[in-house]
């Protein structure tokens, strides 16, 4: 089924402890390497991990905690060195059913995909489970991470249970990724940049007794600024760098006329208020008019963008 691959786990450590020797009793026998990066966990998961004395793992230390993120791509990097075909992140905290590995990692081994993850929102009995204010957060980043990452097909875009092939992951410049809790979206960014086939998984995630690192304040400060910042990267290395079609004409277009009808028609709203004088039909028109041109170009480009999602030659 997994047709000679050699697959490694990699699996982020920091307070793991109550966990992590589970976890790793639990990885399936075919999995080749499991890699626990000690994420200068203060409750030692490393000297746990190392206690175990299971021939099968290798244990990465970082002297200075770098978040998610960064310990996922310490694990890739020794991932390659270990010439590993495919390459899973499985969290040490017990979330994430092992059984359903070779659900993951079957696409990747069909050639169907080149990034397979987890879609925790197909299972409703499982989605009862889901915290409240991991639903809620899941649900309200799932619309922005779709346009940011333009993979407007797939659900649960922050779902850490995933999968990478070689070719897509010895790809993608794994020091300009973020390192923490935008990881898993700024993935999907740079995979679509350089045109890898995503897929969902339909796996549900367990919750028990995890203690979760997850700030929600952290969370509302920072991605939306990351979001933004995400999509601008995506759109100009996509659309301006590597390709140029419709899509960049309909963006030329659309955010200046955008941006100046927008502008002038608060200005003159301001001014109106201001002076107390009312605006003309042609004044009106000439802050309407450009919005209305540029949102229709900009739902043009968004319709270019959806078709343009990355798929996989069928002739292969």
């Amino acid at each position: 089924m997994i047709d000679r691959k050699l697959i490694t786990v990699v699996i982020p450590c920091f307070k793991v402890d109550k966990h992590i020797e589970t976890v790793i009793a639990s990885v399936p026998k075919y999995v080749d390497y499991i890699i626990a990066v000690d994420d200068a966990c203060p409750n030692n998961s490393g000297g746990i991990v190392k206690a175990l004395n299971n021939e099968k793992v290798l244990i990465e230390y970082h002297k200075k905690n770098q978040g998610v993120g960064g310990a996922v791509i310490t694990g890739f990097k020794k991932a390659l060195i270990l010439q590993s075909d495919i390459v899973v992140k499985l969290d040490g905290d017990g979330q994430m059913d092992q059984n359903r590995i070779i659900d993951l990692i079957t696409p990747l081994t069909q050639d169907k995909a080149d990034y397979a993850k987890g879609n925790r929102f197909h299972d409703f009995k499982a989605l009862k489970q889901m915290p409240n204010t991991r639903l809620f957060g899941n649900s309200v980043l799932s619309f922005a991470t779709k346009a940011t990452s333009g993979y407007w097909d797939i659900m649960d875009p922050t779902n850490g249970f995933f999968a990478i092939h070689k070719n897509a992951l010895s790809e993608l410049n794994l020091d300009k990724i973020e390192k923490r809790y935008f990881f898993e979206t700024d993935m999907l960014i740079n995979l679509n940049i350089i045109n890898k086939v995503v897929t969902d998984v339909s796996i549900p995630a367990i919750y028990n007794d995890e203690e979760s690192n997850l700030s929600i304040r952290r969370v509302l400060v920072s991605f939306p600024q990351r979001i933004l910042k995400g999509i601008f990267k995506r759109l100009f290395y996509k659309y301006y760098i590597y390709n140029f079609n419709m899509a960049s004409i309909y963006l030329l277009i659309s955010i200046p006329l955008l941006l100046f009808g927008i502008i002038f028609g608060i200005f003159k709203w301001s001014y109106g208020i201001s002076e107390n004088t009312e605006n003309n039909a042609g004044t009106i028109m000439l802050a309407a008019l450009p919005i209305i041109l540029g949102i229709q170009f900009l739902l043009q480009a968004i319709q270019i963008d959806i078709n343009s999602i990355p798929k996989k030659d069928i002739a292969s």
